[in-house]
C-alpha cells in the first residue's frame, strides 16, 4: 500500500485566515522556507507542512477533499491478476519447475524431486555445454510405453502457471556428455571418453555403476555428434534409456538443440534436498574441447525474476 502524506494545519492558521480572500495566500516558493516547527510561520506568508493554504483549496476557495485510499479487498484481485501474469511470463521466458519421474538420474536427482529450469538463455542463442543437466522434449518417441498421469484440477492450474510440469508435455532430463563436433566413445566398462579424453565421473555416476554398459543394445558405441545436436546420458548408467539406446531413431540417438527446454540449475523440492546442479570438474579438463567452446549459459533465474518484478511494483506505487 502506498503511503499517503497529508500536511496538517494548526488551529492558529485557521483563525488568522478566517475572512481573508483566497488570493491573499502567496506561494511558499516565493518566500521563506519553513524550518519544520509546528507553527509553520514564514516571514511573508504562512505555510502548513509542505503545502500552502491556497494549495489545499479548490476553485472558488473551497477546500479539497483528500482522496480516500482504495480498500485492500478491492486491490486484492488486481494484485492476484498481476501475480498470475508474472508467473506466466516467468514460466514462458525465465524459469519453469519440472518433476523427476524416474531413477535414471540417481543419485544426482531422486524420483519426486522438483528442479528449476533456466529457460532464458536459449533465447539469446546460447547452447548446452558438456556436463550440464538439461530438460528436453522427446526427440523421437523415447517415451513410448511410459505411463501417463491424469492430473486433477489443482495440478492442472499449477502446471498452467509453471509450478508443476504439464502432463501433456513429453520431456526428459539427462546430462549432456557430447556437443556438436565431439566424438564420444564407450569400450568395455569404461571409462567414457570425449575426444579421446577419459572422464572421471565418479562424483556423479550412481554408486556401483560402471561408466559404460556392456551389452549389445547400445552400451558399446563410438559416435560423432553433428552440429546442432547433443549426446545425453543418465547418471544411473545401468538404468537409463538415453542416447545410447535410441540410436535406431531418426536422429541416431542425438537430441537436436532446438528441442532443449533449458538447463536444470536448482533442486527446489523437497526442502532437505535444496542444492544447485553445477558442471562436474572433469568436464573442465584441458584438451577436452575439439573446438572452441560455445558461450556458456548465464544462469541467474532468481535475480532475473526479481528484476522483472521490481519495475511492476514501482509502476504500481507510482500509479497509486
Amino acid at each position: 500500500m502506498g503511503d499517503v502524506a497529508v500536511g496538517a494545519r494548526s488551529g492558529h492558521d485557521g483563525e488568522e485566515h478566517r475572512g481573508r480572500p483566497a488570493e491573499s495566500a502567496v506561494p511558499a516558493a516565493d518566500s521563506a522556507v519553513t524550518s519544520g516547527n509546528d507553527s509553520g510561520v514564514a516571514e511573508d506568508d504562512r505555510v502548513t507542512g509542505k503545502h500552502t493554504t491556497a494549495e489545499n483549496q479548490g476553485p472558488g476557495g473551497t477546500n479539497r477533499t483528500p482522496k480516500k485510499a482504495r480498500s485492500f479487498w478491492k486491490e486484492l484481485p488486481i494484485l492476484i491478476g498481476i501475480a498470475l501474469v508474472l508467473a506466466l511470463l516467468i514460466k514462458t521466458f525465465l524459469v519453469q519447475a519440472f518433476s523427476i519421474p524416474s531413477d535414471s538420474m540417481q543419485n544426482t536427482l531422486q524420483q519426486g524431486d522438483r528442479v528449476l529450469v533456466d529457460k532464458l538463455t536459449p533465447w539469446f542463442g546460447s547452447e548446452p555445454e558438456r556436463g550440464e543437466v538439461v530438460v528436453f522434449h522427446d526427440p523421437d518417441n523415447w517415451l513410448a510405453g511410459e505411463p501417463t498421469t491424469d492430473p486433477n484440477a489443482l495440478q492442472t492450474f499449477l502446471s498452467w502457471i509453471g509450478l508443476m510440469p504439464s502432463a501433456e508435455e513429453k520431456d526428459l532430463i539427462k546430462r549432456v556428455v557430447g556437443v556438436g563436433g565431439d566424438t564420444v566413445e564407450c569400450k568395455g566398462t569404461g571409462p567414457l571418453t570425449v575426444n579421446g579424453k577419459a572422464l572421471d565421473d565418479r562424483s556423479y555416476v550412481y554408486p556401483g555403476n560402471t561408466p559404460c554398459s556392456v551389452d549389445d543394445q547400445g552400451g558399446q558405441f563410438k559416435v560423432k555428434v553433428p552440429e546442432g545436436s547433443i549426446w545425453v546420458m543418465g547418471d544411473h548408467r545401468q538404468n537409463s534409456r538415453d542416447s545410447r539406446y535410441n540410436q535406431a531413431d531418426r536422429h541416431k540417438g542425438m537430441v537436436p538443440v532446438k528441442e532443449v527446454v533449458g538447463r536444470a540449475v536448482v533442486i527446489a523440492w523437497p526442502i532437505n534436498r535444496w542444492d544447485n546442479l553445477p558442471v562436474p570438474d572433469t568436464f573442465d579438463q584441458s584438451g577436452l574441447n575439439a573446438q572452441p567452446a560455445a558461450a556458456g549459459w548465464a544462469v541467474a533465474p532468481q535475480g532475473l525474476a526479481l528484476a522483472g518484478v521490481v519495475p511492476v511494483v514501482l509502476w504500481w506505487r507510482r500509479k497509486r
